[in-house]
């Protein structure tokens, strides 16, 4: 069953057994029950059900999620009063529309404090245990990434401190020592950022996409030492998306897997070109490598992309998407979408 599933259930369950408790307490209290009581508290169910799911739509809209417990529980509060407070109203409205609103009786102070204390006890609860529920999904996905982070970070440090990828770019940069100093010195401080950022890839989730795409700068830039004229790098990079968070070393991984699948099994050589666009809440993220994706190639798929797929689906669920397709009989297109706030949220 789906988050959103179980999230329905527990919402049309939990307030059909408050209602039904309620009828319960009622007639043992007063030994009688009219159609209409049942009939009130039908539609205070179908209130409750509402107005919390508006409350529901309120904290997934403003991310009140990430807002912290200081500043949170003050406006959780003033929320629930006012729904508490909307609940009765609403209550005062059935009463006047059937004719049985006693202004005398039901307008007295204690009657009001109980009328707007009660069912915003009810919004208090609720909101407490919906607070508690995310939190306890965000530190079960937390245990979960961490777990992944560790795999990953070896795997990366594999393929980093790969014998083949270090000896072609020291053997790319002793040949410039020679010939062009300056760009053999800058190639050496490329290789010791990416080896870096391997090591210090456990202690971030996630990094600006400018910073990853600095990453891969200094990737590329070591592999066209390698490749010379063969590979041509393009950037169509959107300032909007430079700050969104992205997981680290995801776009370095499929730039890397283009060149290795792609280019340099051409003769010519061929284009690598990475673009950003950024479409309301969604950041997508365009690689496109000279070549052909071969989908029913036996080769198993590589345990960069299976992190990647990994990764994304840890952090964001079903909001993210990781793609690779022919775009035409020349290019590779690799398409990744993902949230564009900074942090991830539950479905529910």
């Amino acid at each position: 069953m789906s988050k959103i599933k179980i999230y329905w259930f527990c919402q049309i369950v939990g307030w059909t057994l408050y209602g039904f408790t309620s009828i319960l307490i009622f007639y043992f209290e007063s030994n009688e029950l009219q159609s209409f009581d049942i009939l009130v508290e039908v539609f205070q169910i179908l209130f409750y059900i509402g107005s919390t799911h508006f409350l529901r739509y309120l904290i997934k809209k403003g991310d009140w999620v990430t807002i912290p417990p200081l500043k949170l529980i003050p406006m959780a509060l003033l929320a629930d009063l006012v729904l508490g407070l909307s609940n009765y109203l609403f209550l005062l409205f059935i009463f006047f529309i059937s004719g049985t609103l006693l202004l005398s009786a039901e307008l007295k102070a204690p009657l009001i404090l109980f009328g707007i204390g009660g069912p915003t006890l009810m919004y208090f609860l609720w909101s407490l245990i919906y607070f508690i529920f995310h939190y306890f999904q965000q530190y079960r996905q937390s245990l979960k990434y961490e777990a992944l982070i560790t795999e990953t970070e070896l795997n990366q440090l594999k393929s980093q401190l790969n014998p083949h990828f270090i000896f072609n770019a020291l053997n790319g940069i002793r040949a410039l020592v020679d010939e062009n100093p300056v760009k053999s010195k800058s190639a050496i401080t490329r290789l010791s950022n990416i080896l870096r950022n391997s090591l210090l890839l456990d202690k971030k989730k996630l990094i600006s996409l400018e910073e990853e795409l600095d990453i891969v700068k200094d990737y590329l830039e070591l592999e066209s030492i390698r490749y010379e004229e063969r590979l041509r790098i393009v950037y169509d990079i959107d300032p909007k998306t430079l700050s969104i968070q992205v997981p680290p070393m995801m776009v370095q991984t499929l730039v890397e897997n283009g060149i290795k699948h792609g280019i340099a099994n051409l003769k010519e050589g061929g284009e690598l070109k990475i673009s950003t666009v950024k479409n309301q809440e969604k950041l997508s993220i365009f690689i496109r490598n000279s070549g052909q994706y071969v989908v029913n190639s036996k080769k198993e798929v590589g345990y960069g992309l299976l992190n990647t797929q990994k990764r994304l689906e840890i952090l964001y669920g079903l909001e993210a998407s990781l793609k690779i397709k022919n775009e035409n009989k020349e290019t590779v297109l690799t398409e990744i979408q993902i949230p564009s706030r900074s942090l991830m949220q539950t479905e529910i």
